[in-house]
């Protein structure tokens, strides 16, 4: 039996990802622009003031599904149990985003690429520094560390998307990988 707490927040959870469902699918058919909250409230059959206790607007949706999406990347391989010396899944990652082709089109078409990359460059920094820590906790300075890795990923990825035909998402991996503890 759930509690009232666990039930609201499944419901929670439940219209969070409807409304974020919604507005994903609505990226990739229309563009960021020309998206309003409305179409969002329509796609996902929730109320605008519903919406409006969870997010101010569109953007702060986006960007929160973003985030989430981010820092669910940056534990995959902790959370997974995998014992490795990787430090960022960056096979998944570049999977994930090359299979959203689309969407990773209508986010460079909203003129906001670079916010979503300094959003994805701290979320991806501090779970760097979390696995750094625990692979290698004699390294100094694991926090610059991190930031630099974060930075280079983030570097990679701009670089292997136009061309993902050149190298797999696996090659990438282990190119990161190798920057990391060379």
């Amino acid at each position: 039996m759930f509690t009232n707490d666990e039930k609201l927040d499944r419901r929670i959870r439940r219209t969070r990802e409807r409304l974020g469902d919604a507005m994903l699918a609505l990226l990739e058919e229309k563009g960021f622009d020309a998206i309003t909250v409305q179409d969002v409230l329509d796609r996902a059959q929730v109320g605008r003031s519903t919406f409006y206790v969870h997010y101010r607007d569109k953007d702060d949706l986006f960007l929160s599904d973003l985030e989430e999406f981010y820092e669910a990347m940056g534990s995959l391989i902790e959370r997974s149990g995998e014992r490795s010396r990787r430090v960022m899944p960056v096979r998944e990652l570049f999977s994930h985003i090359a299979d959203s082709g689309k969407l990773y089109e209508a986010m460079v078409g909203s003129g906001r690429i670079d916010d979503y990359f300094a959003l994805a460059e701290g979320c991806f920094a501090r779970a760097i520094e979390a696995r750094l820590r625990t692979l290698a906790p004699e390294l100094d300075e694991p926090e610059l560390r991190a930031i630099a890795f974060s930075g280079a990923l983030l570097a990679l990825l701009r670089c292997w998307l136009p061309r993902a035909k050149g190298r797999t998402a696996e090659e990438m991996d282990a190119f990161f990988h190798s920057l990391v503890w060379r």
